[in-house]
């Protein structure tokens, strides 16, 4: 009877010392949106942009190494993937370009599980693959497009998994998707919204990081800027969301020139958010705009403005955080894919 009974009052004194489950409120977003520095940026470009990664075309043995890098990271930062154990890549099969003679390929994911609302999923993407090599041997890099909104994935991925780490899980799932064949016609993230992992209709919102390490054509003296496409097309709440995480946060100039339906650019239409959007999820499209370097061999990393896409990279895990943490997910209140085709 008395050992039953010092065990008990020992059990009772840890219960009393054991740390009271935290609330996401309690949390200061900004603290891991610190955690994503210049620094750790250009330590990840330089190496990921490299000529090592052979420009990282899709199917080729330089896009298969740079599959392989962000996997290794993820595994540093111990974030699964939704796969299991150690399958990080999403098989995509050459059967499903339409252009060209590409061999297979891999989307990668990562997954961090929410806590409250697990079954609800928030897609944070980028694509990373890039055009290869030409036939003189110049070896195009792609240090802004998409090097750069893939290592700013890595990091906003390092930085909700220390939240999580501290006992702030995000609420919602959040799916790191880098994918690949954007630049043979968004055949990675179609494939991804063709099969996917998690149901589209749980799927909340999607953020889409599509070169945020330049300052474009005609923005040079406008300081602190990024574009923003489609916040506003399925989803006033979600744009209102984005606006007040800005002002609240960062204070960058959100330039939405190119949101404008009449734009003949028509960038809404030409990153991976869009096959997210035909399934009418809310979606942001983050992006510099173009610059002399698009699509040439000088897209390097020592071109990269680190302290531009640090404060970009930041607003992108600033508004995730949001997204990830409120009672409810954006409402869709404009006219859907299905609603449009159907007028």
């Amino acid at each position: 009877m008395k050992k039953i009974l010092v065990f008990t009052m020992a059990a009772s004194l840890v219960a009393c010392k054991a740390p009271k489950p935290k609330s996401i409120e309690e949390a200061n977003p900004v603290e891991y949106a610190n955690t994503i520095t210049p620094e750790e940026l250009k330590e990840h470009l330089f190496t990921f942009a490299s000529d090592e990664f052979e420009g990282r075309e899709t199917g080729e043995p330089g896009q298969k190494k740079a599959a392989e890098y962000l996997k290794s990271e993820y595994k540093k930062l111990n974030i699964p993937s939704p796969l299991g154990e150690d399958d990080y890549f999403q098989e995509v099969p050459s059967s499903v370009f339409t252009r060209g003679n590409i061999k297979d390929t891999e989307n990668v994911l990562a997954y961090i599980k929410g806590t409250a609302l697990p079954e609800e999923i928030l897609v944070i993407s980028s694509h990373y693959d890039h055009v290869g090599i030409d036939d003189e041997g110049n070896i195009y890099n792609g240090a802004d497009d998409d090097g750069s909104g893939t290592v700013a994935i890595l990091e906003i991925a390092e930085a909700f998994k220390k939240a999580k780490e501290d006992g702030f899980g995000p609420k919602r799932s959040i799916l790191f998707l880098n994918v690949t064949g954007e630049e043979k016609g968004l055949v990675g993230s179609k494939y991804y919204t063709d099969n996917p992992v998690f149901p589209l209709e749980q799927t909340v919102t999607n953020l889409n990081i599509d070169m945020i390490g330049r300052v474009g054509e005609g923005k040079e003296k406008a300081g602190d800027y990024v574009y923003l496409i489609g916040s506003d097309k399925l989803s006033t709440e979600l744009h209102e969301l984005s606006e007040a995480v800005n002002q609240k946060y960062l204070n960058l100039e959100l330039d939405y020139t190119y949101n404008d339906e009449n734009d003949p650019n028509r960038f809404y239409y030409r990153s991976d958010h869009y096959n997210f959007a035909k399934n009418d999820i809310p979606i942001i499209f983050y992006f510099n705009g173009v610059h002399e370097d698009y699509h040439k061999p000088t897209d390097t990393p020592d071109k990269i403005e680190y302290d531009l896409l640090a404060k970009r990279a930041k607003l992108v895990f600033l508004t995730a955080w949001e997204v990830a943490n409120r009672d409810q997910r954006p409402v869709v209140d404009k006219p859907t894919m299905a609603e449009t085709v159907a007028e």
